[in-house]
């Protein structure tokens, strides 16, 4: 068992901590406030080969291994979780879910220039009334001679105000739930698309672009259609499997950074006449939230060499979503306690991953959801 990068594993894990501390650092307090996503930092992206990494250089991709994407995940989401969120949701659930899923002509087509950036993807699945059940979904998607009409909204969808490519779901029955779900590519100039900001103002992942979507009478051709009638359930499902790994990887980035933020504070900062760092109960809390991050980055690893490997990855993808996610949680809440009222202030980055650490326990299935996924596969079906 061999722990160790390779070298090219370890030059692009420098490559993105450069790009990250360089490029993408500077901005994040200014865009967290503004609220407007960096969109320069996309076509830099994708001239580092980061946004269809995994994908084969026939379609414009790196032909990275998965475990190479991870760590590009785990350095943004080091620095600034809105750009780790962009290109979880634009490489991995619409990149490489045509990748997996798409006709020759669709993957021809769509592949070469969303690796580019000169197309942004967006994934739209969640709706007002099925965000964890999926299948209730109230989309529907009605044949009409060779074409498919949508009708329905989606809430909360990632990239959705800058987005040119949408990957929409929406029911052929809803009588059938998952069985009657389809997937649809569909660019969003067309007619019937509409979209508009979210209302309010998040907590975390500030410089997203969240958006509400709604199609009205929104018609697409029959080539449209993403796999195979009534399959549009497995294609989310798939492009979620993908989407998890990095998230638990942009979760692992977050402890990180807050671990080293944490030491940093411990080392400089000096109270009753010593440093805090030389406090029993300091040096308990930068330990356990050490042991998280060693034991989070694991299973993320391993996760990711076992997609790889083309082994089963459903159970250890969401084991370590869940794990990492939470282990983040604890080290961003444990963050800006150490650093007291200084934590509690943008003027330090602790401030931002503790309101970033939550929108990672929801993204791409909830710690709830997570922890239904890994019992299920655990306890099995009951035979009868």
């Amino acid at each position: 068992m061999n722990f160790e990068l390779t070298l090219t594993q370890q030059e692009i894990q420098q490559t993105t901590r450069r790009f990250a501390q360089e490029e993408v650092a500077p901005l994040a307090r200014e865009t967290d406030e503004s609220g407007e996503f960096p969109i320069h930092l996309v076509k830099r992206m994708g001239e580092l080969g980061f946004l269809a990494a995994t994908i084969d250089p026939t379609y414009g991709g790196s032909g990275m291994h998965y475990l190479s994407y991870t760590l590009i995940s785990e350095e943004l989401g080091r620095v600034d979780s809105s750009v780790r969120g962009f290109l979880a949701v634009h490489g991995s659930l619409v990149s490489l879910c045509i990748n997996d899923w798409g006709t020759e002509e669709q993957k021809q087509h769509y592949l070469p220039k969303l690796a580019t950036g000169d197309w942004i993807g967006c994934y739209c699945l969640t709706e007002p009334n099925a965000g964890s059940d999926a299948a209730s979904m109230e989309s529907t998607a009605r044949e009409e001679d060779e074409a498919y009409v949508i009708n329905g909204e989606k809430i909360w969808i990632t990239n959705g105000g800058i987005a040119d490519v949408a990957l929409v779901f929406a029911s052929r029955d809803r009588e059938k739930r998952h069985k009657g779900i389809c997937a649809f590519i569909v660019p969003t100039n067309t007619p019937g698309f509409h979209r508009e900001p979210m209302p309010g103002k998040e907590l975390g992942h500030r410089s997203s672009s969240h958006s509400h979507i709604t199609f009205n009478e929104m018609r697409v051709p029959k080539e449209a259609l993403l796999g195979q009638p009534g399959e549009g359930f497995k294609v989310a499902m798939s492009a979620l499997d993908h989407g998890r790994l990095g998230v638990a990887a942009g979760a692992v980035g977050i402890a990180q950074a807050c671990l080293d933020a944490s030491v940093d504070f411990a080392r400089r900062r000096r109270q009753f006449g010593q440093r805090i760092g030389d406090f029993q109960m300091v040096q308990a809390t930068i330990a356990d939230m050490t042991a998280d991050v060693e034991a989070a980055r694991l299973l993320v690893y391993k996760a990711a060499w076992m997609k790889e490997n083309g082994l089963p990855t459903t159970r250890h993808t969401a084991v370590a979503k869940l794990f990492a996610t939470e282990a983040a949680a604890r080290a961003a809440n444990e963050a800006v306690l150490l650093h007291g009222g200084r934590g509690y202030s943008n003027e330090y980055p602790v401030e931002r991953f503790y309101r970033d650490i939550k929108g990672l326990q929801i993204y791409e299935g909830t710690s709830y959801i997570q922890r239904i996924v890994i019992a299920r596969d655990v306890i099995g079906r009951e035979e009868k």
